[in-house]
This record gives C-alpha cells, structure tokens and sequence, in this order.
C-alpha cells in the first residue's frame, strides 16, 4: 500500500507557508513571492519549498531569495507548531523555473501560429 504522508505533510506546509507570507512575514523582499509547490523526503526530513516570483529581474529575484533565506527559521518554527509531526522538516527554497519555461512555450507557439498566416 502506498504511503501518503509525505504528500499530506507537503499540502499542510504549503498551505501553512502561503498563509505566513500572507499575514507575519513583512520583509518587502518576499512581498510579489508565490509558493508553487513543495517537496517532501519520504522520511519527512527535507522539505523543498518552489516559488516564483512575478518579476523577471535577476536581482529581484536575488532579492526574494534573500528574503526567504532570512525567513526560514520563523517559517520552520511556525510550520513546527502548525504540523503535529515528531520532527520539524529542515526547509529550503528554490526558485521554480518551471512558470518561465511555459511561458517560453507560449511565446514560441504564438510565433508559429503568426507565421502560418
């Protein structure tokens, strides 16, 4: 039988995370930061967390990471007191490239449909 748990404890830590940059974490750096998804090990030891981020400057993007790098220790904490799990996961964050990769598709399909015209 499968083991959901992993999966389960991913959909908690995002929801937990989407609701902490929301209301507590007020760094301006994190402001435009979208949490895309989340990774967990299935010992529940790491969890990746992707975002995106609307901008498309490298240094805005520098920047949010910045800013959840600084955040990680009040995320863990918070994600620790949301979770009912012996052991805290150890979070990283990691830019998701794959909102930039679609959009790239889009942009290549509408130059094929202008060129067929």
């Amino acid at each position: 039988m499968a083991n959901y748990r992993d999966r389960r404890v991913a959909q908690e830590i995002l929801k937990e995370v989407n609701h902490l940059l929301q209301k507590k974490i007020r760094d301006p750096r994190v402001q435009d930061v979208t949490i895309t998804d989340v990774h967990v090990t299935g010992d529940l030891q790491q969890a990746t967390i992707y975002y995106s981020i609307l901008s498309d400057d490298a240094s805005a993007k520098k920047e949010a990471q910045l800013g959840l790098e600084k955040a990680k220790g009040l995320v863990r904490r918070e994600v620790g007191h949301a979770l009912s799990i012996y052991k805290t996961p150890e979070i990283f964050f990691e830019l998701d490239e794959s909102v930039e990769y679609g959009e790239r598709i889009d942009e290549v399909i509408r130059e094929l449909h202008e060129n067929e015209d």
